[in-house]
């Protein structure tokens, strides 16, 4: 646990706001340890960590299945979502204040999460997804509710290549009077990539504007892929 306190706080936030703030996404490297990804894919079938099971193609999400956390939250997951979000808020408001936006974020997660609750949204939005071959997950944005935070984030469980093949992180970014662009990310092992949930800002030539932005998994093409998905504020339902 004093472990990942140390790694996140000894980031480089400077540059992973710098990249934020350019592209939208950006990637902490092996922030999660062997032992760690082991435990939470071990903990896959224990039913009484989960609120809530999904099966995609039932939704027509895509094909596999993903489990939201009840709460309390495993003591890993928690210490990585309340430690890592001070970071991420600093980003946010400079987004919002960027777009003119009428919302400042508190810079602690308990702040934010009694907002969330006073808006009606209590359930943990925390989950850990598993495709298996064939599996993909269509593009799409996490909000859960009227209140979400614009950031999250997505810890890879297994090896590319040697655990899976496929399963490429998608990005798609809004482009004005164009075509979307695509962008795909295949972080390792124990790698945590920040992404936006929505939209982020971009310079133009009268001031900042916004471009919406959706994420998704390409098809899996051989083995087993498995990934912790951290959203920062809480649902509804």
């Amino acid at each position: 646990m004093t472990d990942i306190i140390q790694k996140i706080n000894n980031t480089d936030w400077h540059s992973i706001t710098e990249a934020m703030h350019q592209n939208g996404y950006t990637v902490i490297r092996n922030l999660l340890s062997e032992e760690d990804c082991k435990m939470l894919k071990s903990n896959y079938n224990h039913s009484e960590s989960y609120r809530k099971t999904v099966v995609m193609a039932r939704h027509r999400f895509g094909l596999g299945e993903y489990k939201y956390f009840n709460y309390p939250l495993p003591a890993l997951i928690q210490m990585i979502r309340t430690t890592i979000y001070p970071h991420l808020a600093s980003i946010a408001n400079s987004w919002f204040k960027a777009l003119h936006m009428d919302t400042t974020f508190p810079l602690e997660h308990a702040e934010f999460l009694k907002q969330c609750h006073s808006n009606g949204q209590q359930k943990a939005t925390v989950l850990i997804l598993q495709y298996e071959k064939g599996g993909f997950n269509t593009l799409h944005q996490d909000l859960y509710g009227d209140l979400y935070f614009p950031i999250q984030i997505v810890a890879m469980l297994s090896e590319p290549e040697k655990d899976f093949t496929g399963g490429e992180f998608v990005l798609t970014q809004q482009v004005p009077r164009a075509q979307s662009k695509a962008i795909v990310l295949k972080p390792g092992k124990g790698d945590v990539l920040i992404f936006t949930t929505n939209f982020k800002p971009e310079k133009g030539t009268k001031g900042y504007y916004r471009v919406n932005m959706k994420h998704g998994v390409s098809e899996v093409k051989e083995g087993n892929r498995y990934a912790l998905g951290i959203i920062f504020h809480d649902a509804a339902n």
